[in-house]
């Protein structure tokens, strides 16, 4: 125990000491007494410590007194050790507050260099109860100290077993890899072997010369291959130039495709065919509406029904298409259901929809998953479905998933899919996030990539730019509503959704059928606007960035920016919503000098696909270029002078 207690009556031999406060010690003088009522609010931490109503001398004396006509009886004394003064202080003197209210005390305490006398004041009972509990306090430090200094001891003997000599342990992280490998392959073991390899190049196919290879590429928007395989470059498949070339031997594709009515692959189609059904990973850029999603869906129905293990006997499916929207989601999954092969049961998950009845279809069995990442994520943290079926993995609109956040779901979906599966990655541009992806879960993939990977919109679409003011955007565009064709079908693009409510029920109001589609609304809502405009009940559809992919409508003639939106990937994106299947479409976009700062970067857009350029949009992008190099020269001049003040 560090308290100590000394003369219970050290202040009897001097009857006015009790009244006027213990006298001051010649070796720790202490300050005169304060006045009656003063409390205990001392600051006090460690060592040191203040406190109202006490005063500190030069020794350090830390004084909670009383006056003399309150307490008659002669002070209780005892030691402490100085080192647990602070605690019995408390922070703000909290602590000893607390002590004198409750006991009805006053007590000083008398700071010195190894041990403190504290004083209590009152009568014997809250005497005696004050020092109870200061030591109840100094028990808690001392038994605290005793489990730090044990712990202090196990982890120095842990580290230090011989001495002071022995070195501390050095981690084998060879073991640690090893064992992390073992994890692995034990993870993965007794899963059932997969086959990749479908394809049978016809004879015509073969005998293409490489002249004639690169004439076709070129006529065909230019499509660019390569091998992206560190070592030893394979030798990039020959493009198929009809169906027959690719599918002449599975003839239960040949017949959904001639059901549709296609006459001929398009570019992408045509070189990612090959690479794919040879059971090498692919990534494909391409433009949106260049039919990306039939260049996977065919060689994967092929991949699906023909593994060593039927589908029957597998314990999940065997194909993952992950979208980054629900509607993207639903659009592929009706394209699976549109060329119905073999029986292959497809399901499309996504937040929002009804969670019941997806876990059910899940759990029934299905051969292919359509999800976006949040719900598929959300059914494989609770167990409902199984990913180490999976051998064919699709990530569809890669750089859309990225630029939605959804990276971090991906990662914990694609620990739970079998490492040797077969890997296909689309995307409309190639931007860093995406080719980091490619690198991290792809395995010696070839790209194909059709026009350039620099942004270009298709050339099927007219693109028209107006330069005008916030104000006069409601006029523009009812002005443009007003000169449609009935049978022209647009889609009027707005940054939010608070515009797109508001010009919905304006439209509504002058009695045009109208839907709006975007997050706020109710999915069952959504389907239902999407549903209209597909069929025609409406010709218009106000839309936010949510339709601007994986909207499959090819009887769009129209485009409509109302506002621009907050990068040129997305306009890209929405200029492709119409002019798709070899039909032609016409965009109009409205720019303001808020939008200024993509005036450079349109006009190289515009250029790519043979635009007319507005004399506006070149002086807009002059003057905000004059702009910034004006910015760029006062920021260089305020860091001179920041330079210069340093120097003197």
């Amino acid at each position: 125990m560090s308290t100590k207690e000394t003369h219970s009556n050290c202040a009897s031999r001097n009857p006015s000491a009790a009244s006027r406060g213990p006298a001051p010690d010649k070796k720790t003088p202490t300050a005169p007494p304060r006045a009656a009522g003063g409390s205990a609010r001392g600051r006090g931490s460690g060592s040191s410590g203040t406190a109202r109503g006490g005063s500190r001398g030069p020794s350090g004396v830390l004084e909670y007194r009383a006056r003399s006509s309150c307490f008659r009886e002669a002070p209780l004394c005892f030691k402490l050790d100085s080192s647990v003064v602070g605690a019995v202080i408390g922070r703000g003197g909290t602590k000893i507050k607390e002590i004198q209210e409750s006991t009805g005390s006053k007590i000083q305490i008398i700071k010195g260099d190894s041990e403190s006398e504290t004083r209590i004041y009152g009568n014997k009972e809250n005497q005696k109860s004050a020092k109870l509990m200061i030591e109840e306090i100094v028990k808690k430090i001392e038994k605290y100290s005793k489990e730090d200094t044990k712990i202090g001891n196990t982890l120095k003997s842990s580290c230090n077993e011989n001495g002071p000599d022995k070195k501390v342990p050095v981690i084998d992280w060879e073991a640690i890899k090893q064992d992390h490998l073992h994890y692995i392959k034990t993870k993965w073991d007794g899963l059932p072997p997969i086959k990749k390899d479908f394809y049978i190049e016809s004879s015509k196919t073969k005998l293409m010369s490489q002249t004639q290879v690169d004439k076709w590429r070129e006529e065909n928007n230019n499509i660019m291959c390569d091998d992206l395989r560190e070592n030893e470059k394979r030798i990039i498949p020959n493009p198929v130039c009809t169906f027959e070339d690719a599918f002449d031997h599975y003839p239960d594709v040949m017949a959904n495709i001639k059901k549709v009515g296609f006459t001929r692959p398009t570019p992408i189609q045509s070189q990612a065919w090959p690479i794919i059904l040879k059971g090498i990973d692919l990534i494909g850029i391409a433009q949106t509406g260049t039919g990306k999603t039939l260049a996977y869906l065919m060689p994967g129905f092929i991949h699906l029904d023909l593994q060593p293990e039927t589908r029957e006997k597998r314990d999940g499916p065997g194909m993952l298409v992950l979208t980054p929207t629900r509607e993207l989601a639903l659009q592929v999954e009706s394209e699976c259901k549109k060329y119905t092969y073999k029986g292959i049961k497809s399901i499309c998950i996504y937040g929002g929809g009804d969670r019941r009845g997806q876990i059910e279809h899940v759990t029934k069995g299905v051969d292919i998953v359509i999800a976006t990442p949040g719900r598929l994520n959300d059914l494989q943290m609770n167990e409902f479905i199984n990913l180490n079926s999976i051998t064919y993995l699709v990530l569809d609109e890669a750089d859309k998933m990225l630029d939605m956040g959804f990276e971090p779901q991906i990662m914990k979906i694609l620990l739970d899919v079998r490492p040797d599966r077969q890997t296909i990655m689309t995307s409309a541009t190639w931007p860093d996030a995406v080719r980091r992806l490619s690198q991290k879960y792809l395995n010696d993939p070839m790209i194909v990539y059709v026009g350039t990977l620099d942004l270009a919109a298709v050339n099927t679409v007219k693109q028209k730019i107006i330069i005008t003011t916030e104000q006069e955007k409601p006029a523009l565009i009812h002005s443009f509503i007003d000169s449609m064709k009935p049978e022209d079908k647009v889609i009027i693009f707005v940054g939010r959704k608070l515009i797109a409510d508001d010009i919905s029920s304006d439209l509504s109001i002058k009695g045009l059928p109208v839907q709006s589609l975007h997050g706020n609304r109710e999915q069952s809502d959504r389907e239902r606007a999407l549903n209209e405009f597909k069929t025609g009940i409406v010709r218009i559809l106000i839309a936010t960035d949510l339709a601007s992919r994986g909207l499959d409508v090819l009887d769009i003639t129209h485009v409509f920016n109302f506002d621009f939106p907050r990068n040129l990937e997305e306009y890209v994106h929405r200029v492709g919503r119409t002019g798709r299947a070899g039909h032609t479409g016409e965009s109009i976009t409205l720019l303001t000098r808020n939008d200024w700062k993509i005036a450079g970067e349109l006009i190289n857009i515009l250029e790519r696909a043979n635009q007319e350029i507005p004399n506006e949009l070149i002086l807009m992008a002059e003057r905000y270029k004059q702009h910034k190099q004006k910015k760029d020269e006062e920021r260089n001049m305020a860091r001179t002078r920041g330079r210069t003040r340093n120097i003197y």
